[in-house]
């Protein structure tokens, strides 16, 4: 893996970074094709909205992608990271006045998943922990995500590739690391994000695709029972791109899907964006 941290060579942040002391910060996964981030546009806009949202001054554009390129010189297909935190910062949870924000721009070879998962769909669960409501952070991706990682570690089976979270509720919110879409008579549905979970930037892209495929995009509250009656699930996220969902398990048993065209058209169509 290659690493800038405020665009010099290195791998380590001072123990007072508040990035490491509060998760004061923001993050954002992209796939880069020769250095370059695909569906940018998507994940820009999405950076610069959770930069808005913790109030963090949110680096140049032209700066990101000249280290994203650097940080991935040499690799052809490469997973690229940027975290963003509001800097060093002193005891308490104040924010200093004379923020310096501390910028790491990192990338590492691509692994890719299996073919299966798009061909044959993927298995989820729910998972038990009870999402919590904060809608002062709702949609953004910031860097305490101890939520996620709990939930996470639900389960061990490899046979079982995502989890699914509801809040207090039972609203479904997410996926432990994707976004969640149900397809159903022609409209996809995906859980409204104004009260908690992670706006990916996948997600707004699909949103803004959607209808040149002639299919309608409602942002909703989604119940168990709505995932049941869909004609199709789908998870997406930024590395993955779109996983149709064959199998979910959850208190009253296991309910199956089969029809996976719509995810092919989709992962053929990110594909398509260079």
């Amino acid at each position: 893996m290659a690493m800038l941290i405020d665009g010099r060579a290195a791998d380590t942040v001072p123990a007072l970074d508040r990035g490491l002391a509060y998760g004061d910060g923001v993050y954002r996964t992209v796939e880069l094709l020769n250095g370059a981030p695909r569906l940018w546009r998507w994940q820009w806009a999405r950076l610069v909205a959770d930069c808005a949202q913790l109030k963090l001054p949110c680096p140049d554009e032209a700066l990101l992608l000249a280290e994203l390129a650097e940080a991935a010189a040499g690799l052809a297909r490469a997973v690229g990271k940027i975290t963003l935190t509001r800097g060093l910062g002193q005891r308490g949870y104040a924010m200093p006045a004379d923020c310096a924000p501390t910028r790491i721009v990192a990338a590492s070879a691509w692994g890719g998943y299996p073919a299966e998962r798009y061909t044959t769909g993927v298995t989820v669960r729910r998972c038990e922990l009870t999402l919590s409501r904060q809608p002062a952070l709702a949609g953004a991706k910031h860097l305490n995500r101890l939520e996620n990682v709990l939930a996470r570690s639900e389960w061990s089976d490899p046979a079982v590739h995502e989890g699914l979270l509801f809040d207090a509720d039972g609203t479904v919110v997410e996926a432990t690391m994707s976004n969640l879409f149900a397809l159903k008579d022609g409209t996809l549905f995906t859980p409204a994000l104004d009260r908690a979970g992670v706006a990916g930037a996948l997600r707004a892209w699909l949103i803004d695709t959607a209808p040149a495929l002639g299919l309608a995009v409602v942002e909703t509250r989604l119940a168990e029972a709505d995932l049941l009656g869909a004609d199709a699930l789908l998870l997406t996220n930024s590395l993955i791109g779109v996983w149709p969902v064959a199998a979910y398990r959850h208190a009253g048993g296991e309910a199956r899907w089969r029809d996976f065209e719509l995810a092919a058209r989709l992962n053929a169509r990110i594909a398509a964006s260079g």
